[in-house]
């Protein structure tokens, strides 16, 4: 069996998805680095891999899939190690729910407007983090409600490691670091996922 290649890059929100699970499995495997941003954009050899042109693309014997969710899901059940996905039927509809919120309703105004503006911006358009407070409060009191222990029940799962890397920048904000504060059991949450051996190994360069 080949060794798995995550094509991707550090500072990817998606590419860390997939390299936490990956190491929460334990799988053994070579990032190779792909930067989407640089100039004359993806290389033919990568747009070959994902006619997009995004990140991450995963390469497995033979087999390659992109879009972070469904390399989360096949990690997880190509490869031995703890499930990252709830046994039941509504655990692993809460994990799906989860998951779907997230690519849907969070990345966009946590990281794409309030963290990129407000952090990687040298002059930040106020107007659109502004416009991006309403719609990531209801993204946090949705995840709040849901926080008991883990976002989709008692244990970890492909839930949680989905929301990591989108929390992690938007804390890089001052305003996320707020509005994270004033919710109790996510700032829980968040503290025991810091702590976590994989989370600390996935760290972004902008994090320090």
């Amino acid at each position: 069996m080949s060794l798995p290649v995550l094509y991707g890059a550090e500072y990817s929100v998606y590419t860390r998805i997939a390299r936490l699970a990956l190491l929460e499995k334990g799988v053994a495997h070579r990032l190779d680095p792909v930067d989407v941003f640089a100039p004359g954009g993806p290389s033919a050899a990568h747009l070959a891999r994902h006619p997009f042109g995004r990140i991450p693309v995963l390469e497995h014997d033979g087999f390659t899939l992109y879009e972070a969710s469904a390399i989360a899901r096949y990690v997880d059940e190509a490869f031995p190690g703890p499930a990252l996905q709830p046994a039941g039927a509504r655990g692993r509809a809460r994990m799906a729910q989860v998951v779907s919120l997230l690519d849907s309703y969070a990345f966009r105004p946590l990281v794409l407007e309030i963290y990129v503006q407000r952090v990687s911006r040298r002059t930040p358009d106020e107007a659109r983090i502004a416009a991006a407070l309403g719609p990531a409060a209801v993204v946090l009191d949705s995840l709040e409600i849901l926080a008991e222990n883990h976002l989709a029940g008692p244990d970890f799962s492909l839930a949680d490691l989905h929301f990591v890397p989108i929390l992690a920048y938007f804390t890089l904000a001052a305003e996320g670091a707020a509005m994270l504060a004033a919710r109790p059991k996510l700032s829980a949450w968040w503290a025991r996922m810091q702590r976590r051996e994989t989370v600390l190994a996935t760290r972004f360069p902008a994090e320090g």
